[in-house]
């Protein structure tokens, strides 16, 4: 049994669609801006933290430790919203 033209365009746009299937599958949830925006505030944050907790591990100073903190106490109540 030989192939006709019709079969293989029909196979073809089968297999398109199931690559345009699963692509939308894979894919995560498309975005808004403004969660966009949230995630790299978040993302910002969280950074800043993991920066500052650093600091204050090594942080001597008492003034400088009492800002390290305020900082620290900020950005958890940033990230609690």
């Amino acid at each position: 049994m030989g192939w006709d033209g019709d079969d293989l365009a029909g196979q073809a746009e089968d297999a398109l669609e199931l690559q345009q299937v699963m692509a939308e599958v894979r894919s995560p949830p498309r975005l808004t801006h403004e969660d966009r925006v949230r995630n790299t505030e978040i993302e910002s944050l969280r950074l800043s933290r993991s920066r500052i907790l650093s600091q204050l591990e090594n942080a001597t100073n008492p003034a400088h430790r009492k800002m390290l903190e305020s900082a620290l106490q900020s950005i958890d109540a940033k990230l609690q919203v």
